[in-house]
């Protein structure tokens, strides 16, 4: 009879409870530490006076184990901003091994009638003259700003601000629309670089004052009335590769996209042989490797051991 038997690290108990032969298939525990940042895609901002859209969610492990097989980082999207009566979207995912980062909330917009959304970092809320709509909360992040309930008229509603990695998205006041969350920096890289900044909200109010900016870390700027006068705004996309939140639109405008989210792996040269399927570089006796866009990043050997799979299917037998 034939057993298969799981052992961790070469320790096993074996319990003999039939004849002979045995299987046992070995776990290697040669493995290696390495540093891993995953940023989300942000989320787009509202349009209507809308909120501006949540930062994509920030995950940092400073040792993430890692063993002799390939990494599949998958790079989320930011969500496109509002149009129509839709509200702007949640930014995607992005994953790397086991780790999850989690998109940002779209903003909300006037004519959703809807809250802002959940997400790594929550939507704003949009600006009405009739109902508050409250900003989303964040599962890896900040929640977004409530928009305001502009009841004396006079272009007085503005959006909340998106959330931020570390700052919550602010709330909007009469003529002035919340401004984004702040983001994280790291240093994973080399250089310090902010993260994950939420959107700002858009304003009815015709002043550049009134709209919301974007949270420090990507976080796109939002806009006062743009009925096609002079003077208006445009909103701002969030930053490529920060998950920034896009910011929202007044008026008939779409709101702005949230920006793509980014996988930084850096490690000690030297600890591990690997392949990095997106831009490699060097940081003092740190190999850095960049994906802004998806590819594999493929272990192929450990210093000390491990530099190889398993022979054959894994397996010893034992006769």
């Amino acid at each position: 009879m034939r057993k298969t038997l799981s052992i961790l690290s070469i320790v096993a108990v074996l319990l003999f409870t039939t004849g002979f032969p045995y299987q046992v298939k070995i776990q290697y525990a040669n493995a290696a530490t390495v540093q891993v940042l995953v940023i989300a895609g942000g989320g787009g901002g509202g349009r209507n006076e809308g909120g501006g859209g949540g930062a994509g969610g920030y995950q940092y492990n400073a040792s993430f184990t890692v063993a002799v097989q390939t990494y599949t980082a998958t790079i989320g999207g930011g969500g496109a901003g509002g149009t129509g009566t839709s509200a702007g979207a949640n930014g995607t995912d992005t994953t790397f091994g086991s780790i999850t980062g989690t998109g940002g909330g779209g903003g909300s917009s006037r004519d959703c009638a809807c809250n802002g959304s959940n997400g790594g970092s929550g939507g704003g809320g949009a600006g009405q003259t009739t109902t508050t709509y409250i900003g989303g909360s964040g599962s890896q992040g900040q929640g977004g700003g409530t928009g305001y309930f502009g009841s004396e008229g006079n272009y007085a509603d503005g959006g909340g601000g998106g959330g931020g990695a570390t700052g919550a998205g602010i709330t909007a006041v009469y003529q002035k629309a919340g401004d984004g969350g702040l983001g994280t920096s790291n240093a994973i890289s080399g250089a310090s670089t902010t993260y994950s900044g939420g959107g700002g909200g858009a304003t009815a109010w015709i002043v550049l004052g009134g709209l919301g900016a974007g949270g420090y870390g990507g976080g796109g700027q939002g806009t006062y009335i743009n009925d096609a006068g002079p003077g208006d705004t445009v909103c701002v996309a969030g930053t490529a590769n920060t998950g920034g939140g896009g910011g929202g639109a007044a008026g008939a405008a779409a709101g702005c996209a949230g920006g793509s989210g980014i996988v930084i792996v850096s490690y000690v040269t030297g600890t591990i042989t690997a392949t990095c399927g997106g831009t490699e570089s060097t940081d003092g006796g740190n190999t850095v490797c960049k994906f802004t866009t998806s590819g594999d990043f493929t272990v192929t050997a450990i210093a000390g051991g491990g530099a190889s799979a398993p022979p054959d299917d894994g397996f010893i037998s034992f006769e």
